[in-house]
């Protein structure tokens, strides 16, 4: 393990290697982080793909009539007669 290299002492591979202890470290780092983004990236599209149409921006006139009885904003009668006008 510990040997001498020309031009460089006495370590291993070198004085360079100072920071091996943490190398194990920094991976670990590295892999938590990178799990941690995939868990988020994959939650936010969960989320934003079971958003009903008209909250995600993309909105007709049907979808946003919809949401509005889904509400409760409007009756059911309103709903079918607003309904049957946008046909």
């Amino acid at each position: 393990m510990w040997q001498q290299y020309p031009d460089q002492g006495w370590g291993w591979h070198g004085e360079w290697m100072w920071w091996m202890p943490f190398h194990g470290i920094l991976w670990l780092i590295i892999v938590v982080g990178v799990v941690i983004g995939v868990i988020a990236l994959i939650r936010f599209m969960w989320r934003a793909g079971n958003r009903p149409r008209a909250e995600r921006g993309g909105s007709s006139a049907r979808d946003l009539l919809d949401l509005r009885y889904a509400k409760g904003e409007i009756g059911r009668d309103e709903y079918f007669e607003k309904k049957k006008d946008l046909i």
